[in-house]
């Protein structure tokens, strides 16, 4: 058996993911898949937290453009990722994984609050932990939260799941010439406007050396393959 690369990771859905192709909520074969790639990796003794977006439920940042406050819009934004994080805890937990929600904001009867010793603790007994509610604060994104809680629990890299197979230098959607990235850096990501997280992650997770990259999670596998070494989708670093 191949032994993974890495002993802690934190890996970032976003919550466009979890809808799959029926354009809005959670596709319940879409959130049951992405908990058995969890469970590939959980078999292989790795320590995983996770983050995840809310995109699938509601926006902040679209909100924001038809006139809502954008301060609610963020807040509304946070509930949603925890709706996302209890769905991927069930599926989980039905898999034999011992999963903890830690939400940014308090939410009792839910979630338990955000409490770095008590998540690393989690971590330590085997449990998966899912950060829910971003950093608790408007005007940061869940990329943003990823690489935060990221370098707090002390992860030795950030996985970002994605529909594409990594980064590439335009839309490969739009832009069917689009050149595939397979390694680069935080300053050119932030140089050349690479939309591959908010330019508050890239910048955060270069001041903190915290190693980047970027798969395809349709991919069947591929999670497993990233935490073994193998070279799977765009890797960003120093």
């Amino acid at each position: 058996m191949t032994l993974p690369r890495f002993k802690r990771i934190l890996l970032k859905i976003s919550g466009e993911t979890l809808m799959g192709d029926q354009g809005f909520g959670i596709n319940p074969d879409v959130i049951n898949y992405v908990a058995e790639e969890v469970r590939s990796i959980f078999d292989l003794g790795i320590q995983i937290a996770i983050v995840v977006g809310g995109g699938n439920i509601f926006r902040g940042i679209a909100a924001n453009s038809y006139n809502m406050g954008r301060v609610s819009a963020d807040q509304m934004g946070m509930l949603a990722t925890v709706i996302n994080s209890l769905a991927l805890q069930d599926n989980l937990e039905k898999k034999g994984i011992q999963t903890r929600v830690q939400s940014a904001i308090s939410m009792h009867e839910v979630a338990e609050p955000y409490i770095l010793r008590k998540a690393v603790r989690h971590l330590e007994k085997g449990r998966t932990v899912i950060f829910a509610a971003g950093t608790g604060n408007p005007f940061f994104t869940t990329d943003t939260a990823a690489v935060l809680r990221a370098k707090e629990i002390r992860a030795e890299v950030l996985l970002k799941a994605t529909k594409v197979d990594g980064l590439y230098n335009s839309d490969p959607v739009i832009n069917k010439d689009a050149k595939f990235i397979k390694e680069t850096t935080y300053m050119e990501v932030l140089s050349k406007h690479l939309n591959v997280m908010d330019m508050t992650a890239i910048s955060l997770a270069m001041e903190n050396k915290i190693p980047l990259v970027i798969f395809n999670l349709r991919q069947k596998g591929n999670i497993r393959k990233v935490v073994c070494g193998e070279e799977i989708g765009t890797r960003i670093n120093q």
